[in-house]
C-alpha cells in the first residue's frame, strides 16, 4: 500500500516545487549526465533536494536517491514516508555513537545497485553570510571509494528566499538549479585539494560569483 502511494506522492511533490519556485534547470555545455554520478550541492533548506530531484527528468529521477540524515527523516511516520518510501534516501544516521553502519559503505552500495546520488558536502543547511561552509570529508571518502565515478557541481538558487528559516508558508520566487561539468577524483589527489576543487566548481555556478567575474 505504501508503495503504491509513494508514486503519486512524489508527483505531487514535483509539481508543487515547480509551482512555488517555477524551478528550472541549466546544464553545462556537456548536457545531461550520461551515467550515473553523484551531484554535489550547496545547501541551505530542507527542500534543496527536492528541487535537485524536481528538475531532471522521470528516468534519472528515478534512480537518482538523495542522501540525509535518519534523524531527521525518521522522526515521524509522515517524514518516514517521504524520507524512505518517496524519494528512497539513503538515510545517514550522523550521530556516530548509534551508528550501526558506515555510511560511505551506504553511499557506495546505493551507487553499486545502480543509482545516482544527491549530497551536501557541507553537511548542515548553511545559515550564514558566507556562500559555502567547509566542506566535510565523507564526499572525499566516497570518491576514494568510487574513484571511477563522476562527481557533479550543482548550485541552487533562490530557495533560502522560498522558505526562510522559521516560515512556515513558502514565497513564490523563481528558482535555478546550476549544474556543472563532471568531475572526478585524480589519482594521489589528496583530501584537501580534492575538497577545494570541489569548492571552486560550484562557487563559480553561483550567480553572485558568476556576476561578480563579469
Amino acid at each position: 500500500m505504501r508503495t503504491l502511494i509513494a508514486k503519486p506522492a512524489a508527483v505531487a511533490i514535483v509539481l508543487f516545487a515547480r509551482a512555488i519556485t517555477a524551478v528550472r534547470a541549466i546544464w553545462s555545455g556537456e548536457g545531461l549526465p550520461p551515467r550515473r554520478c553523484v551531484y554535489f550541492a550547496n545547501h541551505s533548506s530542507h527542500g534543496d533536494f527536492i528541487l535537485v530531484w524536481a528538475v531532471l527528468p522521470p528516468r534519472m529521477r528515478a534512480e537518482t536517491r538523495p542522501v540525509a540524515g535518519a534523524e531527521y527523516w525518521l522522526k515521524s511516520k509522515l517524514s518516514t514516508f517521504i524520507g524512505r518510501d518517496v524519494f528512497n534516501s539513503v538515510l545517514i544516521q550522523r550521530d556516530r555513537e548509534h551508528r550501526t553502519q558506515d555510511p560511505i559503505v551506504q553511499m557506495a552500495d546505493a551507487i553499486d545497485s545502480g543509482s545516482s546520488l544527491i549530497v551536501f558536502p557541507e553537511g548542515t543547511r548553511n545559515q550564514t553570510e558566507e556562500p559555502l561552509l567547509p566542506f566535510k570529508s565523507g564526499i572525499f571518502h566516497l570518491a576514494e571509494a568510487r574513484p571511477d565515478i563522476d562527481f557533479v557541481p550543482v548550485w541552487i538558487n533562490n530557495l533560502n528566499r522560498v522558505m526562510p528559516k522559521g516560515e512556515i508558508v513558502p514565497i513564490p520566487l523563481i528558482c535555478t538549479v546550476t549544474f556543472g561539468s563532471p568531475m572526478q577524483l585524480e589519482s594521489g589527489e589528496a583530501k584537501k585539494d580534492f575538497l577545494e576543487r570541489l569548492r571552486a566548481a560550484m562557487l563559480a555556478l553561483s550567480p553572485k560569483t558568476a556576476g561578480a567575474g563579469e
